[in-house]
């Protein structure tokens, strides 16, 4: 596994450059390790930086880049070093021009690909597979000299995720995999389109979301227009359900859902199907729990009160890699209100548990401060295996979940109780059907074959 990052694009009337520094800004949630911009005047410009948006540019970076067409990446690496060289946009320079770069998902057949390309002579200065992708795009737009056809012909070749924008010379394209795992949406402002990797990096700018790009979708970006054609047709989709119960943002509308409404309506059911009698509180562990718990206060009636509070000067324990950092952050990240814990039977929700640190050093320290009982509840079903399409998942032998029951689980946290939602009973709150989302990591079954699952 790679990278979980947001990507955008802007084709404007005005200098694209601080457009898209505030749409990356918007989307920080995806990708904290370093963030990069490429314009186009004349030629491709790029600046790319390590850190936050805020750290990895200063206003002269963004002064610089001319030009009312631009790409931005803010990255989170997993199994990638964190450096800049694997940083993006990406620019590959190629007999007619240059090809600029940013990606968001994983390539699961990146190395017989890489291996391919450095036979047929291409070099690669980076260990990511959104350069086997730049470089794969490059070999066919040098055999057919036409970037909608070299794409369609690389796209029978990749197998995994792959949202991305590319400038390719002066044209701008946005690519979204014909499964549509990874999210891509196109919004309109007063100074032309754009396609960002979730709708509020629109709402940022003042625009208004025009739709989802397609999957298999390619789409040439104008100022004033979009032209669009497809790679293949496919009914077949898989979006990532991670992104509306956890990655994206609440606010963000994603394959025609609020994801607010999906966690809200998520977390009704878990009230409905397994509620505690007598709590004195339900409460979240913030801030992805928020609307869960929410959801499950309006279901049954329990009193909604906060009994953790988060530091938000500290990042997602989750996105942040390296073990030691994560076990780190937890400390850090949350402390309890002794007044709403001591002596309180509580329900607590969150959207998932994936290595279990997290939630025993929660649990543990609610006890610590007095709480009665800990009724802990959840609204992604129980992660069993990897992400294999651009989340850090971890491996099985991290993972909490596989090979264990939920009394188990719930014993290993320290829990009064555990319940999970279902595969079906949080199908059933999205108003979704099993064949719309990626569940592999919950079932197994994947959208395409994994050489390593067989």
């Amino acid at each position: 596994m790679e990278e979980e990052c947001g990507i955008a694009a802007a084709a404007f009337s005005e200098n694209a450059s601080t457009s898209l520094y505030y749409s990356l800004y918007s989307l920080q949630h995806r990708g904290q390790e370093s963030a990069g911009i490429a314009t186009y005047s004349n030629q491709i410009q790029i600046t790319k930086g390590m850190g936050l948006v805020p750290e990895a540019f200063d206003r002269e970076d963004i002064d610089r880049l001319e030009g009312n067409k631009g790409i931005g990446h803010v990255r989170y690496s997993t199994s990638g070093k964190s450096k800049i060289e694997n940083s993006q946009p990406l620019v590959v320079r190629y007999s007619e021009g240059n090809l600029a770069l940013a990606h968001n998902g994983h390539i699961v057949n990146s190395e017989p690909l890489r291996e391919e390309l450095e036979q047929d002579g291409h070099v690669f200065t980076t260990g990511n597979d959104s350069e086997i992708i730049a470089h794969l795009f490059v070999k066919y737009l040098i055999d057919t000299l036409d970037i909608f056809e070299s794409i369609k012909k690389a796209s029978k070749d990749l197998i995994g995720s792959y949202s991305i924008v590319m400038l390719v010379e002066d044209k701008l394209i946005a690519v979204r995999d014909p499964k549509g795992i990874k999210p891509l949406c196109i919004g309109k402002t007063e100074n032309g389109y754009m396609v960002v990797s979730e709708s509020i990096a629109i709402d940022t700018l003042g625009g208004e979301l025009i739709r989802d790009v397609k999957p298999g979708e390619i789409v040439e970006i104008k100022q004033d227009e979009l032209n669009s054609r497809k790679i293949q047709e496919t009914n077949e989709h898989s979006h990532c359900f991670f992104e509306h119960i956890y990655f994206a943002r609440t606010d963000s509308f994603m394959d025609n859902r609020l994801n607010y409404d999906c966690r809200l309506n998520v977390g009704k059911k878990l009230g409905e199907k397994y509620p505690v009698e007598d709590a004195d509180l339900v409460s979240p562990v913030p801030d992805s729990g928020i609307t869960f718990a929410i959801g499950y206060a309006e279901e049954t009636g329990t009193r909604y009160l906060e009994s953790l509070m988060k530091n938000r000067y500290v990042g997602r324990t989750f996105i942040m890699p390296g073990q030691d950092m994560r076990e780190n952050a937890v400390r850090l990240k949350l402390n309890g209100v002794k007044s709403n814990v001591e002596g309180k039977k509580i329900v607590l929700v969150d959207d998932s548990i994936v290595r279990g640190i997290t939630s025993t050093r929660i649990i543990k320290m609610l006890k610590e401060m007095g709480a009665e009982e800990i009724h802990f509840r959840v609204g992604s079903p129980p992660i069993i295996a990897p992400c294999y399409f651009g989340i850090d998942m971890a491996t099985r032998k991290e993972l909490i979940a596989p090979n264990k029951t939920e009394e188990q689980i719930g014993n290993e946290i320290n829990a009064d109780s555990l319940k999970y939602i279902k595969i079906d009973e949080m199908l059933d709150a999205m108003d979704a059907g099993r064949q719309e989302f990626c569940l592999g990591c919950l079932n197994t079954n994947y959208p395409y074959n994994i050489p390593s699952e067989e």
